[in-house]
């Protein structure tokens, strides 16, 4: 498979990239920065780069021709405005969306975050961030042209992953490795047997693929 991450030299997107290329998928991350490239061939995948905050969507629908998946990681990170949650957690998600349509890839993978709700209230970053995103979920929620799925994991760490996951539609809060998100990942990119359900992720009991499996098709 072929398989386009969008925010390819974010924490969870190299850990993901490292499971695609062991289990030999090829995997392409979108990047920023030039300089971002080493990593992303350490881990196993190709860098392209592209700024999907200027960026038009035929420029990206180019990166995605002939992908089998695409997975939307992007954000605009710790430090960042309300500004640019929306222009990288919200708009970037929106354009990749878009682009994934155009380039006829049917697959969708949404990061997500849970609490993510565009009637958020609050006028700190982070309700910004949880509005953001809930927009972007609800877009990418109306395209039917693709088999979306979206992921919304818990309190991220970086505790080493057990493989051991709670994955429902409703899981209540709780903290997950990113290890463990990048897993999950992988699992969902390569069946589209959850599309169109939005779920929620921490840690938990039950092996990564079963947990996976068991959701599939609810």
């Amino acid at each position: 498979m072929r398989i386009v991450i969008a925010g390819g030299h974010g924490q969870i997107a190299l850990r993901l990239e490292r499971l695609l290329a062991a289990r030999g998928d090829e995997a392409v991350g979108i990047v920023r920065k030039a300089g971002q490239d080493a990593d992303l061939r350490a881990a196993g995948a190709k860098a392209v780069l592209c700024d999907l905050e200027s960026a038009s969507v035929d420029e990206v629908a180019g990166h995605l021709e002939g992908a089998d998946a695409a997975v939307f990681a992007a954000g605009a990170g710790p430090g960042s405005g309300a500004d640019r949650k929306n222009t990288v957690d919200r708009d970037a998600a929106v354009l990749f969306a878009d682009a994934a349509e155009r380039a006829g890839v049917r697959r969708y993978v949404v990061v997500s975050s849970m609490g993510a709700d565009p009637a958020h209230q609050g006028d700190d970053i982070f309700d910004a961030y949880l509005r953001a995103k809930g927009e972007a979920d609800d877009y990418v929620r109306g395209r039917a042209a693709l088999d979306w799925t979206i992921l919304r994991p818990g309190m991220l760490t970086d505790d080493a992953g057990t493989g051991l996951v709670r994955l429902e539609a409703s899981t209540g809060r709780g903290p997950i490795p990113r290890d463990d998100v990048a897993a999950v990942l992988a699992e969902l990119v390569d069946s589209s047997a959850t599309a169109g359900l939005t779920l929620e992720l921490i840690s938990g009991s039950t092996p990564v693929s079963v947990a996976v499996k068991s959701v599939a098709g609810n």
